[in-house]
């Protein structure tokens, strides 16, 4: 921390003028592996700074946990001045990150093809909800929303309960993720073409493309998914279960595993019956199979049979709280928590680079310019 940038995006510069998450949820990825992000906020300041509480210094976590490794500065693009100053800047940018409602950029003349002719290697990011244009373009997208009419929240929740919310904004994360990789891929290009280019994160895009395997399942058989709860909808056991202490996830996705899975329970013959001999059948007899592995588990510490069905290859864990998994071993070991001096706690990159991993050298920007 600290430390100058020797990131893989060492020497690219990033104007980033997004708000909300899944845009600067995507700037914040460039700045961890070495980018040099300049976050650009309206005069008011991005809106989840008063997303809280919690806050740090006046500032909401939900703000934090989005925009480090970044600079900061207000700029007001409706008004000449502003858009001046931003044109400035973009002079030796590598790229331009935005999530501006479609048009508006358009609007103040600033929109990809003014941009693209007076800056020909400028790489033009846009997340956006629904992309510019077809039956829903330009209108506004958000995560919750696009959860809800992409299919998402049917098929999450309990079988006999409402379509239910994911608990996290997975598809505005998943967005994010999406521009990272589109500009990646832009940067790329760029160095065999030398021109830049127009890249798109739509969140109805990416909510669509989080659909598998169901959209696979409907493609095939044509019936439309149902929820099942925290039960795979193609094999099983790949569940949550009750044991003796906490619950556990047993995710069984083979033959193999299935056999130590029952002779570690004590009922090694249970693999060879019948309804349960193959993975289409476990699948197919899902409920009597619950039952069967209900029974056997009631009895079972979960700490060391997880212990002792992971040592021997089976995919599976004690279902954790948020402070629990923050608080285990493995999670400082991974080096997935980022403290800084200033009070700054955040999660990590999981992306691993061995000769340019990841550096953590800026807090977000805080409430003063610059």
């Amino acid at each position: 921390m600290g430390t100058i940038s020797t990131g893989s995006l060492q020497g690219i510069k990033v104007i980033d003028v997004s708000r909300i998450l899944g845009g600067p949820y995507c700037g914040q990825i460039l700045g961890d592996h070495g980018a040099d992000v300049l976050k650009i906020e309206p005069p008011q300041g991005d809106d989840t700074r008063t997303w809280g509480p919690p806050f740090l210094n006046g500032v909401a976590s939900y703000y934090l946990g989005l925009n480090r490794n970044k600079r900061g500065m207000r700029l007001d693009l409706s008004e000449p001045e502003g858009r001046d100053e931003l044109l400035a800047l973009l002079a030796d940018a590598d790229v331009l990150l935005e999530n501006f409602k479609t048009g508006t950029l358009e609007k103040w003349g600033l929109g990809y093809e003014v941009l693209s002719e007076r800056f020909p290697r400028l790489i033009h990011c846009r997340v956006s909800g629904f992309g510019a244009d077809g039956p829903l373009g330009g209108l506004p997208g958000y995560d919750a929303a696009i959860q809800a009419m992409s299919g998402i929240m049917s098929v999450n929740g309990e079988a006999d309960g409402d379509p239910l919310r994911v608990g996290l904004p997975v598809v505005d994360m998943v967005t994010g993720l999406n521009a990272v990789i589109g500009i990646l891929l832009a940067l790329n290009e760029r160095t065999r073409s030398g021109k830049g280019q127009f890249v798109e994160a739509a969140l109805y895009d990416s909510g669509l493309s989080l659909l598998h395997p169901h959209a696979a399942n409907w493609f095939l058989n044509d019936k439309t998914p149902s929820r099942t709860g925290n039960a795979h909808p193609n094999i099983y056991p790949y569940d949550s279960f009750p044991t003796r202490t906490t619950p556990i996830y047993l995710a069984v996705g083979n033959d193999r595993q299935f056999h130590i899975l029952c002779k570690a329970l004590g009922a090694p013959d249970l693999a060879f019956e019948s309804g349960f001999a193959d993975a289409g059948s476990r699948s197919a007899n899902r409920g009597l199979l619950r039952d069967k592995l209900v029974a056997l588990l009631k009895g079972c510490d979960s700490e060391s049979l997880t212990e002792q069905l992971l040592a021997k290859g089976v995919p599976c864990a004690a279902i954790l709280d948020v402070k629990q998994a923050l608080e285990h071993p493995h999670t400082e070991h991974r080096e997935m928590l980022v403290r800084m001096p200033n009070g700054y706690t955040g999660l990590g990159s999981p992306i691993k680079l061995s000769r340019t991993p990841a550096t953590y050298r800026l807090p977000p920007p805080d409430n003063i310019d610059g």
